[in-house]
């Protein structure tokens, strides 16, 4: 069985970050995803998601600290729904997005220096000081050096 959720869009605000008894940290903010579409009449349609995110600890803190309203991300996390009763007692179930992984797709001017949460340059693949240790981290491919530049693997 397999609950995985894997999104690219945009912060629609700045994280609103916690912290709790314990001293654990947890944001959450939210993230637009785009759809386009032509309708019957063969116009173009854009359709946008938004998803409730939930990171924590020191994803919590890396978000706080590097995400910002408008912000494009890719992230990986789980699909969760928590229920609870709101204040005139009704009972509410809500649907969250569990974050174990994200990366800031945001150009930075240092991107060649390595800033943490971007994808790895030609420059700093070999390096990924900084960068979060992520189970569902792809695997680094070695170039055949008899292999062709065109030919691609897909």
């Amino acid at each position: 069985m397999v609950n995985r959720v894997i999104l690219v869009g945009n912060l629609g605000k700045d994280p609103e970050v916690r912290r709790l008894e314990n001293g654990a940290a947890v944001a959450k903010f939210s993230v637009a995803t785009n759809e386009g579409y032509k309708d019957k009449s063969g116009e173009w349609q854009n359709l946008t998601e938004w998803h409730d995110v939930v990171v924590w600890r020191n994803l919590a803190e890396r978000a706080e600290r590097d995400l910002k309203k408008g912000s494009k991300i890719y992230l990986e996390g789980k699909l969760t729904h928590r229920k609870w009763q709101d204040k005139e007692g009704n009972n509410r179930r809500t649907t969250e997005v569990v974050a174990a992984m994200f990366r800031s797709l945001d150009r930075r001017e240092n991107a060649g220096a390595g800033a943490e949460g971007a994808f790895p340059s030609n420059e700093n693949q070999s390096s990924n000081a900084g960068a979060p240790v992520s189970q569902s981290e792809p695997a680094k491919v070695s170039n055949n050096a008899n292999a062709p530049e065109d030919d691609l693997p897909f």
